[in-house]
């Protein structure tokens, strides 16, 4: 008998797949609380105060070393597309600082008496795929014997200290441009209780193993403010961080999201993940939706976005360049879907239009 034959598949190895797996806003958001009082060194020019993507520290006047790491559990069952999911989810975050990564570092716990080290060598081999496409070496890393099976990535990179992009510095008048089309969360679901067809499982994968390569482009134009990726905390809890960080609102017309082919009647079957649920739990009242938002498109603007796209908050005169950029590199679903707005209420909110 293969190994193929008697091993278990990676996704029921795993309480919650990809970003479906990150702790809960709200909880995250306790577990932080004081750490920010910790001293920080000038020359940290991002660290935890705004929940951004990465860690910035400026090196000289004309670099900065961006840091960062992220792991999860299996989020499909072929070990070599989980691989390569969770490499690109992991440099995602240095490119939506503006930067250009330089080198990574593995992050492997895998159950050894459960799985081969056959499989266990294919998710590896997946993840070094994606490293060499983005030009980069795994340098080293670490393994442990764990339970559920994980995998992700240390990412280095390097941005000029005048291009690193947060993602609090959006200005009122600006146009979100978001990269990639939501819907990870939900084919997971299907996936997961065998649900997902064909064209489905081709359409999941080629998202969540496009490197967010436009970053740093995007960063060069002046007009391009703040940056951020849409990941674990869907698309209202990305976007929330970005009004909080300004300290303005974020109106989105949902009529302009793009979305995977397929997703929204997913989501209307009921094929939606315990993250989305979580996500809307710890943020839903700080989003006002118009009065006939439906139960399905509410799940998918929390639905937790593995390696998902980069959110773009720009000035009116730029969008045309940031849309060039973008579809220059083959993110032909790229489109506008909203803008920055005065506060309206004591505290930023997102609001759906």
């Amino acid at each position: 008998m293969t190994a193929a034959s008697i091993e278990p598949r990676l996704t029921s190895l795993s309480h919650g797949g990809g970003c479906g797996c990150k702790i809960a806003p709200g909880v995250l958001a306790e577990i932080l609380r004081g750490t920010s009082a910790l001293p920080m060194p000038p020359e940290l020019m991002v660290g935890i105060e705004t929940a951004d993507d990465a860690a910035v520290y400026r090196l000289n006047d004309e670099q900065a070393l961006i840091a960062t790491t992220d792991f999860f559990m299996p989020i499909v069952d072929d070990p070599y597309e989980f691989g390569r999911i969770a490499a690109t989810n992991a440099l995602s975050d240095v490119y939506a600082m503006g930067g250009t990564p330089i080198m990574a570092l593995a992050l492997v716990g895998m159950p050894i008496n459960v799985l081969s080290t056959a499989t266990i060598g294919r998710i590896l081999e997946g993840g070094a795929s994606v490293c060499r496409a983005a030009g980069i070496p795994i340098a080293g890393g670490h393994t442990i014997d764990s339970v559920e099976a994980i995998y992700g990535l240390v990412a280095l990179g390097l941005v000029h200290p005048d291009r690193v992009r947060r993602n609090a510095d959006a200005q009122v008048g600006d146009v979100l441009v978001l990269g990639k089309p939501l819907g990870v969360g939900v084919m997971s679901a299907a996936l997961k209780k065998g649900a997902l067809d064909a064209p489905g499982y081709a359409d999941m994968i080629a998202s969540t193993t496009r490197l967010n390569t436009p970053g740093p482009a995007l960063a060069a134009l002046p007009g391009v403010h703040a940056l951020t990726d849409v990941t674990g905390f869907g698309l209202a809890g990305h976007a929330l961080e970005m009004a909080r960080g300004a300290g303005h609102d974020l109106l989105i017309d949902w009529s302009l999201v793009p979305l995977l082919p397929g997703v929204r009647a997913r989501a209307s079957a009921g094929f939606v993940t315990g993250a989305s649920g979580r996500n809307w739990a710890a943020y839903g009242a700080q989003v006002s939706l118009p009065a006939a938002f439906e139960a399905a498109d509410q799940a998918l603007l929390s639905d937790p976005q593995t390696s998902g796209g980069l959110l773009v908050s720009c000035a009116a005169d730029a969008v045309t360049d940031v849309l060039a950029i973008f579809k220059a590199q083959g993110f032909d679903a790229a489109a506008v879907i909203g803008q920055v707005a005065a506060r309206q209420d004591d505290q930023p909110r997102l609001r759906l239009v």
